[in-house]
């Protein structure tokens, strides 16, 4: 059977699976829409967290990265594994107590203020956005490639089938959609990576043969040092040594880590469970159910990149296999012949370079460069679109909730019933699909890259509001709002600076203190917590009342929690 069959298979019966739970599980009220109301078991909201943290950006592009900035690529993976512990430990527990459907009504509450919630409603808007632009791209990645459509038509059909289960089930719908999508996912993304570690090393677990001799019909060696002999042979830098300034690497996996703790659509999860302990049972959970995926990634990076250059060094450009002309045709590879010889010459001086690969298809592509069957390159399909879409559900709804409950119910039409406000909520999904799909058509970096920006806007902007809420009594109103719009705008404007306005300057000698734009959120956050610390000084405490509440949170086991 061809490819494309078994992928419309495999897509159309994964896709008809999450139409036929939103239909099961359609939202009836509010608290169904938002938070799906708070019965879900801790089982099936760690699959759910999982399936919602592991995004395009996980499954389609953090191996691609890892693959292509060998080292320096290991940023994503410590940033985002050492960031879900942080949440899971040290946030997720504690708001579970404090009740709420949003982190805006987080800090709306205990910041004594609409203007705090209004702040907080338009990070989340913002942080979400930014967030969402990279699923759809991946969205539309996968479905140009696979289902052979124009890269736009992809994005449409991907903003299509989430506005249908997360208008129809909002957070109930999405989160049993997201069990179903972690499941395809996580089999799509270990198949392939198995098979290629047999193929290479003999191994069965791919963590073990990521550190094994690769075959005897391979050349034998270890796999990362035939990787460093290729690599330097090429003039890039030794696959195990990175270039990135340390500093930078610091901010950035910091940034990632901060981020992630400050993420509301991850935080939101954990109001869906039923108490404090599921809270962190549920933790638990996905760390586990995350860490099946992300331990496997510098191992499926390795095989690919090792793949990668064996199959097109010095190959002859017209007897290149199936796979490298359907890449290039939708744009995702591109070869230009600058000598004239019909030889591929991929090396790292870009005078003499003459081809061109998009980071973000080294996983999609990297079953079809092994030569595996077609029904495993059919599965990775489904799971790259399943990663997008269940990210890019969860981020929808963040939105759809910050205004129809955060801005509307909570502050501008306090008199809305409820039907009124699920009305709206499910309007303003339309309207949040409609710009996630033009933000996927015209993506402002690869998805990895994008995603790793909107931690950063979450870093400079929630993390430390959350975080002085949750452990600090003294912090008042005036601290949380002055701290917030100062990370969120100085980050938002570096960012833009350096990708939009004057993406010439892009490079380490023109940034601040070395600090690339994917970590400037560590530098947002430490703006964000000294203001707030300064302004919080100087001006009048928080009401007993909310002390009271303050401690009230962290106190465990009370009666009624």
């Amino acid at each position: 059977m061809s490819l494309q069959v078994l992928t419309y298979i495999f897509v159309g019966l994964s896709f008809a699976v999450y139409i036929g739970i939103a239909i099961w599980s359609r939202a009836t009220s509010t608290k169904e829409f938002y938070i799906a109301g708070a019965h879900v078991s801790p089982l099936a909201n760690g699959l759910a967290t999982a399936a919602d943290w592991m995004s395009a950006a996980s499954f389609i592009s953090m191996a691609g990265i890892v693959s292509f900035m060998g080292r320096d690529g290991s940023v994503y993976l410590m940033g985002w594994t050492g960031g879900y512990v942080l949440l899971a430990l040290m946030i997720a527990p504690y708001l579970r107590d404090f009740g709420k459907f949003t982190v805006p009504d987080f800090i709306g509450d205990r910041y004594y203020s609409q203007l705090a919630r209004m702040v907080a409603v338009v990070c989340a808007i913002f942080v979400s956005f930014t967030y969402v632009a990279g699923q759809m791209r991946g969205v539309g990645v996968v479905f140009s490639r696979f289902l052979e459509v124009d890269i736009n038509m992809g994005v449409f059909i991907g903003m299509g089938i989430v506005f249908f289960y997360a208008v129809l089930g909002g957070m109930k719908g999405i989160t049993y959609t997201q069990v179903a999508q972690y499941c395809v996912l996580i089999f799509a993304y270990m198949v392939p990576a198995v098979f290629i570690s047999i193929l290479m090393t003999g191994q069965f677990i791919p963590q073990l043969g990521f550190g094994s001799e690769m075959t005897d019909a391979l050349g034998g060696g270890y796999v990362l040092d035939r990787l460093d002999g290729l690599h330097e042979e090429l003039g890039f830098s030794a696959y195990t040594s990175g270039d990135r300034a340390t500093i930078d690497v610091l901010f950035i996996t910091a940034a990632l880590i901060m981020g992630t703790a400050g993420l509301p659509h991850v935080i939101i999860r954990f109001f869906t469970v039923p108490s404090v302990r599921a809270a962190r049972k549920s933790a638990g959970y996905a760390l586990l159910f995350i860490a099946i995926l992300y331990t496997t990634a510098p191992a499926i990076a390795a095989f690919a990149r090792t793949n990668l250059l064996n199959t097109v060094t010095n190959a002859n450009y017209e007897t290149m296999p199936e796979w490298f002309r359907t890449w290039e045709n939708i744009n995702l590879i591109s070869f230009e012949d600058k000598n004239g010889d019909g030889l591929i010459q991929y090396v790292a001086d870009p005078e003499v370079n003459e081809l061109t690969v998009d980071r973000d298809i080294i996983v999609l592509a990297n079953p079809e460069i092994a030569g595996l069957p077609n029904w495993v390159i059919a599965l990775v399909a489904a799971g790259g679109l399943a990663a997008a879409l269940s990210t890019a559900a969860g981020l929808l709804l963040v939105i759809s909730t910050s205004i129809s409950h955060d801005l509307l119910k909570r502050n501008l039409m306090p008199g809305i019933s409820e039907k009124q406000e699920l009305k709206f909520a499910r309007i303003a999904i339309f309207f949040a699909v409609c710009i996630a799909g033009y933000f996927g058509i015209n993506p402002p970096g690869f998805v990895a890259q994008v995603v790793a920006f909107a931690f950063g806007l979450a870093a400079s902007s929630f993390f430390p509001a959350i975080v002085m809420g949750i452990f600090s009594t003294r912090m008042n109103k005036e601290g949380a709002v002055s701290g917030m719009i100062a990370g969120i705008v100085f980050t938002a404007s570096y960012i833009i600076y350096f990708k939009f306005i004057n993406p010439a300057a892009d490079v380490s000698t023109n940034w601040w203190l070395g600090v690339s734009p994917e970590g400037i959120g560590t530098v947002g956050m430490l703006i964000n917590f000294a203001l707030a610390l300064l302004v919080c000084r100087y001006t009048a405490e928080p009401p007993q009342d909310v002390k009271d509440m303050v401690l009230d949170i962290r106190i465990p086991g009370k009666p009624g929690s």
